[in-house]
Protein backbone atom coordinates (compact mmCIF):
# COMPACT_ATOMS: atom_id res chain seq x y z
CA UNK A 1 0.00 0.00 0.00
CA UNK A 2 1.76 3.45 -0.87
CA UNK A 3 2.43 5.57 1.69
CA UNK A 4 0.62 9.12 1.53
CA UNK A 5 2.63 12.27 0.20
CA UNK A 6 4.33 14.46 3.09
CA UNK A 7 3.08 17.60 2.06
CA UNK A 8 1.28 19.64 -0.45
CA UNK A 9 2.66 23.28 -0.58
CA UNK A 10 -0.21 24.93 -2.20
CA UNK A 11 -2.79 22.94 0.54
CA UNK A 12 -0.54 23.17 3.60
CA UNK A 13 -0.61 27.09 2.99
CA UNK A 14 -3.91 27.64 2.80
CA UNK A 15 -4.64 25.36 5.45
CA UNK A 16 -2.17 27.19 7.87
CA UNK A 17 -3.76 30.72 6.61
CA UNK A 18 -7.11 29.33 7.79
CA UNK A 19 -5.89 28.49 11.60
CA UNK A 20 -4.10 31.46 12.09
CA UNK A 21 -6.97 33.81 10.45
CA UNK A 22 -9.20 31.81 12.95
CA UNK A 23 -7.19 32.51 15.95
CA UNK A 24 -6.10 36.01 15.34
CA UNK A 25 -9.75 37.26 14.14
CA UNK A 26 -9.38 41.37 14.18
CA UNK A 27 -5.76 41.30 15.77
CA UNK A 28 -3.70 40.38 18.73
CA UNK A 29 -4.65 42.59 20.62
CA UNK A 30 -3.02 41.47 23.36
CA UNK A 31 0.45 41.36 21.92
CA UNK A 32 -0.78 45.03 20.26
CA UNK A 33 -1.58 46.81 23.67
CA UNK A 34 1.92 44.83 25.69
CA UNK A 35 4.98 44.62 22.84
CA UNK A 36 6.65 47.60 21.55
CA UNK A 37 6.68 47.84 17.37
CA UNK A 38 10.16 46.59 15.93
CA UNK A 39 11.16 44.55 19.24
CA UNK A 40 13.09 41.58 18.75
CA UNK A 41 12.94 38.33 20.27
CA UNK A 42 14.25 34.57 20.28
CA UNK A 43 12.66 31.55 21.80
CA UNK A 44 12.66 27.76 21.61
CA UNK A 45 10.12 25.56 20.75
CA UNK A 46 10.30 22.59 23.86
CA UNK A 47 8.91 19.29 23.86
CA UNK A 48 7.51 18.41 27.61
CA UNK A 49 6.92 15.02 27.35
CA UNK A 50 8.75 12.04 26.10
CA UNK A 51 7.51 11.34 22.48
CA UNK A 52 7.95 11.33 18.17
CA UNK A 53 7.93 14.55 16.68
CA UNK A 54 6.02 15.48 13.53
CA UNK A 55 5.21 18.86 12.17
CA UNK A 56 7.89 21.02 12.59
CA UNK A 57 7.49 21.85 8.92
CA UNK A 58 3.83 22.91 9.25
CA UNK A 59 5.44 25.36 12.33
CA UNK A 60 7.68 26.84 10.75
CA UNK A 61 4.90 27.81 8.17
CA UNK A 62 2.74 29.64 10.63
CA UNK A 63 5.72 31.80 11.93
CA UNK A 64 6.66 32.25 8.03
CA UNK A 65 3.04 33.50 7.23
CA UNK A 66 3.06 36.28 10.24
CA UNK A 67 6.41 37.02 9.49
CA UNK A 68 8.80 35.47 6.31
CA UNK A 69 11.29 37.27 7.88
CA UNK A 70 11.29 34.93 11.33
CA UNK A 71 13.79 32.39 11.24
CA UNK A 72 13.03 29.13 11.97
CA UNK A 73 16.21 26.50 12.75
CA UNK A 74 14.93 22.99 13.33
CA UNK A 75 17.11 21.13 15.78
CA UNK A 76 15.47 17.58 15.88
CA UNK A 77 13.94 15.93 12.65
CA UNK A 78 10.21 14.54 12.06
CA UNK A 79 10.08 11.20 13.08
CA UNK A 80 12.99 11.71 15.98
CA UNK A 81 11.81 10.18 19.07
CA UNK A 82 13.10 12.90 22.17
CA UNK A 83 12.49 13.30 26.00
CA UNK A 84 10.80 15.59 28.01
CA UNK A 85 12.90 18.92 27.64
CA UNK A 86 14.51 18.53 24.39
CA UNK A 87 14.81 21.78 21.86
CA UNK A 88 12.96 20.74 18.96
CA UNK A 89 13.41 24.28 17.03
CA UNK A 90 14.62 27.91 17.24
CA UNK A 91 12.78 30.78 16.38
CA UNK A 92 14.33 34.57 15.81
CA UNK A 93 12.49 37.59 14.96
CA UNK A 94 10.26 40.28 15.73
CA UNK A 95 8.79 39.58 18.86
CA UNK A 96 4.85 40.43 18.02
CA UNK A 97 4.87 37.91 14.99
CA UNK A 98 6.55 34.88 17.34
CA UNK A 99 4.02 35.60 19.61
CA UNK A 100 0.85 36.22 17.39
CA UNK A 101 1.96 32.43 15.42
CA UNK A 102 2.69 31.24 18.59
CA UNK A 103 -0.73 28.70 18.97
CA UNK A 104 -1.03 27.95 15.59
CA UNK A 105 2.42 26.73 15.25
CA UNK A 106 2.04 24.61 18.67
CA UNK A 107 -1.10 23.35 17.70
CA UNK A 108 -0.36 22.40 14.95
CA UNK A 109 2.97 20.15 16.40
CA UNK A 110 0.83 19.15 19.43
CA UNK A 111 -1.84 17.44 17.11
CA UNK A 112 0.75 15.69 14.93
CA UNK A 113 3.20 14.84 17.68
CA UNK A 114 0.48 12.99 19.37
CA UNK A 115 -0.45 10.89 16.63
CA UNK A 116 3.25 10.37 15.90
CA UNK A 117 3.63 9.13 19.39
CA UNK A 118 0.62 6.82 19.45
CA UNK A 119 1.51 4.98 16.42
CA UNK A 120 4.97 4.41 17.93
CA UNK A 121 3.85 3.21 20.85
CA UNK A 122 1.46 0.79 19.16
CA UNK A 123 4.36 -0.15 16.20
CA UNK A 124 6.48 -0.83 19.98
CA UNK A 125 3.29 -3.30 21.18
CA UNK A 126 3.20 -5.38 18.06
CA UNK A 127 7.97 -5.73 17.74
CA UNK A 128 8.46 -9.03 16.95
CA UNK A 129 5.72 -10.54 14.66
CA UNK A 130 5.39 -9.32 11.03
CA UNK A 131 1.96 -7.78 11.34
CA UNK A 132 1.91 -4.21 10.69
CA UNK A 133 -0.24 -1.26 11.95
CA UNK A 134 -1.77 0.89 9.66
CA UNK A 135 -4.49 4.07 10.04
CA UNK A 136 -7.93 4.55 8.86
CA UNK A 137 -9.86 7.28 7.64
CA UNK A 138 -11.15 8.03 11.35
CA UNK A 139 -8.95 11.53 10.86
CA UNK A 140 -9.75 14.90 11.79
CA UNK A 141 -12.02 16.63 8.67
CA UNK A 142 -9.69 18.83 6.50
CA UNK A 143 -6.54 17.36 8.40
CA UNK A 144 -6.33 14.00 6.73
CA UNK A 145 -2.82 14.38 4.78
CA UNK A 146 -1.27 15.78 7.77
CA UNK A 147 -2.44 13.27 10.31
CA UNK A 148 -1.84 10.12 8.15
CA UNK A 149 1.55 11.93 7.73
CA UNK A 150 2.57 11.81 11.58
CA UNK A 151 1.17 8.36 11.29
CA UNK A 152 4.48 7.85 8.94
CA UNK A 153 6.71 9.20 11.19
CA UNK A 154 5.48 7.46 14.42
CA UNK A 155 6.82 4.21 12.17
CA UNK A 156 2.93 3.05 11.49
CA UNK A 157 2.02 2.68 8.10
CA UNK A 158 -1.21 3.95 5.70
CA UNK A 159 -3.87 2.69 4.56
CA UNK A 160 -6.05 4.49 2.18
CA UNK A 161 -5.83 8.15 2.08
CA UNK A 162 -9.93 8.21 0.48
CA UNK A 163 -12.48 6.56 -1.43
CA UNK A 164 -10.81 7.19 -4.72
CA UNK A 165 -7.66 5.27 -4.24
CA UNK A 166 -8.77 0.96 -3.23
CA UNK A 167 -12.10 -0.52 -3.06
CA UNK A 168 -13.47 -1.76 0.53
CA UNK A 169 -16.48 -3.77 0.27
CA UNK A 170 -17.67 -2.94 4.17
CA UNK A 171 -21.32 -4.43 5.28
CA UNK A 172 -23.30 -1.64 4.31
CA UNK A 173 -22.00 -2.37 0.73
CA UNK A 174 -22.50 -5.88 0.88
CA UNK A 175 -26.33 -4.73 2.49
CA UNK A 176 -27.35 -2.46 -0.46
CA UNK A 177 -25.65 -5.22 -2.63
CA UNK A 178 -27.43 -7.86 -1.92
CA UNK A 179 -24.73 -10.22 -0.91
CA UNK A 180 -21.06 -9.92 -0.55
CA UNK A 181 -20.31 -12.57 -3.93
CA UNK A 182 -22.90 -9.70 -5.81
CA UNK A 183 -21.24 -6.93 -4.42
CA UNK A 184 -17.45 -8.81 -5.14
CA UNK A 185 -18.56 -9.60 -8.75
CA UNK A 186 -19.57 -5.91 -9.54
CA UNK A 187 -16.40 -4.75 -8.15
CA UNK A 188 -14.18 -7.30 -10.24
CA UNK A 189 -16.12 -6.05 -13.02
CA UNK A 190 -15.52 -2.63 -12.60
CA UNK A 191 -11.56 -2.96 -11.13
CA UNK A 192 -8.78 -2.63 -13.24
CA UNK A 193 -5.96 -5.05 -13.08
CA UNK A 194 -4.01 -2.44 -10.62
CA UNK A 195 -6.86 -2.30 -8.44
CA UNK A 196 -7.04 -4.69 -5.48
CA UNK A 197 -10.54 -5.51 -3.89
CA UNK A 198 -10.68 -5.91 -0.36
CA UNK A 199 -13.74 -7.16 2.14
CA UNK A 200 -14.99 -7.13 5.34
CA UNK A 201 -16.04 -10.45 6.45
CA UNK A 202 -17.30 -10.90 10.23
CA UNK A 203 -17.61 -14.57 10.30
CA UNK A 204 -15.96 -17.87 9.00
CA UNK A 205 -18.78 -18.15 6.42
CA UNK A 206 -18.10 -14.64 5.10
CA UNK A 207 -14.54 -15.59 5.03
CA UNK A 208 -15.00 -18.81 3.15
CA UNK A 209 -17.60 -16.38 0.39
CA UNK A 210 -15.04 -13.76 0.33
CA UNK A 211 -12.60 -16.71 -0.83
CA UNK A 212 -14.63 -18.03 -3.09
CA UNK A 213 -14.98 -15.05 -4.35
CA UNK A 214 -11.99 -13.75 -5.21
CA UNK A 215 -10.97 -11.23 -2.91
CA UNK A 216 -7.58 -9.54 -2.32
CA UNK A 217 -7.43 -8.54 0.85
CA UNK A 218 -10.25 -9.83 3.76
CA UNK A 219 -10.41 -7.59 6.82
CA UNK A 220 -11.71 -9.74 9.42
CA UNK A 221 -13.67 -6.70 11.65
CA UNK A 222 -14.58 -7.13 15.50
CA UNK A 223 -12.94 -10.82 16.27
CA UNK A 224 -11.95 -12.07 19.23
CA UNK A 225 -8.35 -13.50 19.18
CA UNK A 226 -9.03 -17.04 18.71
CA UNK A 227 -11.53 -16.02 16.08
CA UNK A 228 -8.84 -14.21 14.23
CA UNK A 229 -6.75 -17.26 14.86
CA UNK A 230 -8.87 -19.57 13.18
CA UNK A 231 -10.03 -17.30 10.40
CA UNK A 232 -6.40 -16.35 9.02
CA UNK A 233 -5.12 -20.39 9.69
CA UNK A 234 -8.07 -20.76 7.57
CA UNK A 235 -7.16 -18.34 4.72
CA UNK A 236 -3.59 -19.57 4.50
CA UNK A 237 -4.63 -22.96 4.15
CA UNK A 238 -7.18 -22.24 1.22
CA UNK A 239 -5.63 -18.65 -0.42
CA UNK A 240 -2.21 -17.80 0.48
CA UNK A 241 -1.81 -14.91 -1.21
CA UNK A 242 -4.76 -13.11 0.30
CA UNK A 243 -3.79 -10.53 2.64
CA UNK A 244 -5.35 -10.21 6.13
CA UNK A 245 -6.13 -7.39 8.14
CA UNK A 246 -7.81 -7.10 11.85
CA UNK A 247 -9.80 -4.24 13.03
CA UNK A 248 -12.58 -3.38 15.39
CA UNK A 249 -12.62 -2.14 19.11
CA UNK A 250 -8.99 -3.14 18.60
CA UNK A 251 -7.50 0.67 20.15
CA UNK A 252 -4.45 1.13 21.18
CA UNK A 253 -4.49 -0.95 24.30
CA UNK A 254 -0.54 -2.78 24.15
CA UNK A 255 -1.74 -5.98 25.34
CA UNK A 256 -4.90 -6.50 22.46
CA UNK A 257 -2.52 -5.14 20.26
CA UNK A 258 0.05 -8.36 20.91
CA UNK A 259 -2.50 -10.79 21.40
CA UNK A 260 -4.29 -9.23 17.87
CA UNK A 261 -0.63 -9.40 16.33
CA UNK A 262 0.30 -12.71 17.68
CA UNK A 263 -3.04 -14.41 15.57
CA UNK A 264 -0.69 -14.37 12.44
CA UNK A 265 -2.83 -11.16 10.83
CA UNK A 266 -1.29 -8.88 8.09
CA UNK A 267 -2.28 -5.48 9.02
CA UNK A 268 -3.76 -4.12 11.88
CA UNK A 269 -5.65 -1.51 11.29
CA UNK A 270 -6.26 1.37 13.98
CA UNK A 271 -8.77 4.25 14.32
CA UNK A 272 -7.21 5.61 17.34
CA UNK A 273 -3.91 6.02 15.61
CA UNK A 274 -5.43 9.30 14.61
CA UNK A 275 -8.80 9.87 16.22
CA UNK A 276 -8.05 9.13 19.86
CA UNK A 277 -4.70 10.31 20.31
CA UNK A 278 -3.35 12.26 23.27
CA UNK A 279 -1.80 15.74 22.22
CA UNK A 280 1.96 16.20 22.73
CA UNK A 281 2.61 18.58 25.27
CA UNK A 282 4.89 21.20 23.35
CA UNK A 283 5.38 24.89 24.94
CA UNK A 284 7.75 27.94 22.70
CA UNK A 285 9.97 29.16 25.15
CA UNK A 286 11.28 32.79 24.79
CA UNK A 287 14.84 33.85 25.73
CA UNK A 288 14.86 37.44 25.81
Amino acid sequence: MPDIPAFDPIFDRELVRRALAEDIGRGDVTTQATITPGTRSSARIVAREAGVIAGLPIAALAFAQIDPNVQFETLVADGASVTAGTALARVIGDAAALLTAERTALNFLGRLSGIASQAARCVAAVAGTHAQVVDTRKTTPGLRLLEKYAVRMGGARNHRAGLDDGILIKDNHIAAAGSLTLAMKRARTYASHLLKIEVECESEAQVREAIAAGADVILLDNMTPDQLRSAVTFIHEHAPAIITEASGHIGADPEKLAAVAATGVDLISLGALTHSAPNFDVALDFDS
